[in-house]
């Protein structure tokens, strides 16, 4: 099962990619009650967002009101049982201020019954690796 789990969070990312969260609801590939934790070392470390609508509402207030772009692209997506690390290349561009960032993060993604349940984003992507039990 742990293959599939890494296609449906590939699917998945592909939806968050361009933001369809109609489309990734109507694929049934997130669970109706999946929580997204705040990104640990981040600022929003100890938020937790619960439900699609709550995550997209989330999602579209950040990029509104801080972000003229951000992208978010996958870089590496590591098989670990019923999660998924996915490693990632971020790219920001700040409202107002034009300032760029590229950063390297990382999410972990748990999956219960085919459907991702939890997501947990992580600043430093080897902590990630670390917290699901995997060696670099």
């Amino acid at each position: 099962m742990s293959q599939e789990n890494v296609e449906i969070v590939k699917r998945a990312f592909d939806f968050l990619g361009r933001r369809d969260w109609l489309g990734i609801t109507d694929a049934d590939l997130i669970d109706p009650n999946v929580e997204l934790h705040g990104s640990v070392g981040g600022l929003e470390e100890g938020k937790i967002l619960r439900g699609p609508d709550e995550i997209s509402q989330g999602f579209d207030i950040e990029d509104q009101d801080v972000w003229d772009e951000h992208r978010i692209v996958p870089r590496e997506f590591i098989d670990a049982g019923d999660r998924v690390v996915v490693l990632l290349r971020e790219y920001q561009r700040g409202k107002g201020s034009g300032v760029e960032i590229e950063i390297d993060t990382a999410s972990i993604v748990d999956l219960c019954d085919g459907r991702i349940s939890r997501m947990q984003g992580y600043i430093n992507p080897a902590e990630a690796i670390a917290a699901a039990g995997l060696s670099e």
